[in-house]
């Protein structure tokens, strides 16, 4: 796994930060926006904010006195691709069961007429 992605997950694993993450998909905010939007200080949204733009996922640019917080939807790429390889793995491992079951089904039903 590549650096960026595990600052990516690092990211993730918090559920305010992927709350954060869902707002920021809707409109671009300041850190009041992001704060006004949680019952935490801004000093608590202003870390779970410097986590997310470390994981590349938001990025932070001045407008005057503001810092405006962005959703990087690019930066969400590598941890869905990583995620994508399991999506996979369980789509053939619980298509070989339900073969397995309708298999098991079929011949249960031969012994029973």
């Amino acid at each position: 796994m590549k650096i960026e992605t595990q600052g990516a997950f690092r990211a993730l694993a918090d559920p305010t930060r992927r709350a954060i993450l869902m707002h920021l998909s809707d409109t671009d905010m300041t850190i009041a926006e992001v704060s006004d939007r949680f019952e935490m200080t801004r000093g608590a949204i202003k870390k779970h904010l410097t986590i997310l733009e470390e994981g590349r996922l938001i990025s932070v640019h001045a407008k005057g006195r503001e810092r405006i917080n962005r959703l990087e939807p690019a930066a969400l790429k590598s941890a869905a691709e990583w995620l994508n390889h399991f999506s996979r793995f369980w789509d053939t491992k619980l298509g070989t069961l339900a073969d397995a079951i309708e298999k098991h089904n079929a011949t249960q039903k031969k012994d029973t007429t």
